[in-house]
């Protein structure tokens, strides 16, 4: 396994170089390179690698979590709250409509398994959108109207939406029964994370000011460390109470880590991103090498024309749903092109949920899969390839 992640780091690292290099986006090197050290290509990734692979991707979300949490402006998002909180459903909610009213004319499928596939695809996937928002925040890039941060919050929020979503249908579609407390889960699982991981940041900044006033100084290293594990922590909360009430345990990581850069100064919150910026280095070829790598292009082959249509229509849905979501805010035609464009990524939540319904025995299983697939091979690299050649086009720098 140690060869496997020696070229995972070498490979993923020479990749994003050479794609910087031609003027590319760094993640689409990294997604290559993991197709191609994939099982599908050379296969050359020891197994017991890939079995942790999904641990491995969450370990370096979580990472870029913490990092965006450290960059949040509670004020700004207060002043994005209305657009942010409906970016996080709404346009899901366009997508998931467009494959159950067309999925049933153009591949047959019945409207329950059109709703199925259309909660795999319906989240944006953080693992391309977050990274991008932090690097704008940081560069000053749409921060006036508070742009990234209204994307990296809504792109948060809708993973949650849309996972509780593929749930609810999915038990539709074996036969299971649905009641109103299914869908009551999405803003139980939010509310509850953002609340649980608040008091957590709150508990973890006590004992830093605790130790500081008991001349126990706690250097930046291993305060990272410290927030690092509370955040696995909280992660594997989130699986612990799945049988009791839902908790977004992401959610509660960025919460987490708003309130420690709320309650710290400027030069402490600054070190801990700083920290967590140099981890990110290596977290984020694990984690698009990984993504790159789970991607079964076997699939691609016999998924057809009209899987490749579906997807584009409910892209088109997609992003007229993001406009709506526009309305009423100060942003010109070209910013909101730009939030359209940062909305169409998936990688992460279809890479992770894609076989689902093949392994729940669920007759649109292979559509299923072939769709998610297909979908981060066409909206992964064409959504970061579009942020990364339009933001200093369409965004003001502050």
């Amino acid at each position: 396994m140690l060869t496997s992640f020696g070229l995972v780091l070498l490979c993923g690292l020479a990749a994003a170089e050479i794609f910087r290099r031609l003027r590319l986006p760094r993640i689409l090197g990294m997604l290559i390179c993991g197709v191609i050290l994939g099982p599908c290509v050379l296969n050359i990734l020891d197994s017991s690698l890939l079995s942790i692979s999904p641990d491995l991707r969450k370990i370096a979300l979580v990472i870029i979590l913490i990092k965006a949490g450290l960059s949040l402006d509670i004020g700004d998002l207060k002043r994005v709250g209305r657009p942010a909180l409906l970016m996080s459903f709404l346009p899901a909610v366009f997508e998931i409509a467009a494959f159950t009213i067309f999925s049933p004319l153009i591949l047959g499928l019945s409207h329950i398994e059109g709703a199925v596939i259309g909660a795999i695809l319906g989240a944006v996937s953080p693992a391309v959108v977050v990274p991008k928002m932090v690097q704008l925040m940081e560069e000053k890039y749409g921060t006036e109207k508070s742009i990234p941060q209204m994307i990296l919050a809504g792109a948060s929020l809708d993973d949650v939406f849309n996972i509780v979503l593929f749930s609810t249908f999915a038990s539709m579609a074996q036969g299971g029964k649905i009641s109103a407390l299914n869908f009551l889960n999405i803003p139980v699982s939010i509310i509850l994370g953002i609340v649980v991981g608040a008091a957590v940041g709150y508990c973890v900044y006590a004992f830093f000011v605790f130790c500081g006033r008991k001349n126990f100084k706690i250097r930046s290293t291993s305060k990272l460390l410290i927030i690092l594990s509370v955040s696995f922590l909280l992660t594997s909360l989130e699986d612990l109470l799945s049988d009791i009430v839902s908790f977004s345990g992401l959610l509660s990581v960025i919460s987490m880590a708003c309130v420690i850069r709320m309650k710290s100064d400027r030069n402490e919150s600054e070190a801990l991103t700083l920290k967590f910026g140099k981890i990110w280095i290596a977290a984020e070829i694990i984690l698009f090498v990984l993504v790159g790598a789970a991607v079964d292009i076997r699939y691609t082959v016999s998924a057809g024309v009209g899987v490749i249509a579906m997807i584009f229509i409910s892209l088109s849905f997609r992003c007229i749903g993001v406009m709506i979501c526009m309305l009423g805010t100060k942003l010109n035609i070209r910013e909101r092109l730009f939030c359209v464009i940062a909305y169409m990524p998936k990688a992460t939540v279809q890479a992770a949920i894609g076989s689902v319904p093949l392994a729940m025995g669920l007759s649109c299983g292979n559509i299923a899969l072939s769709t998610a697939v297909l979908a981060i091979v066409i909206t992964a690299p064409l959504g970061a390839f579009g942020m990364e050649i339009t933001y200093k086009k369409l965004l003001k720098k502050e």
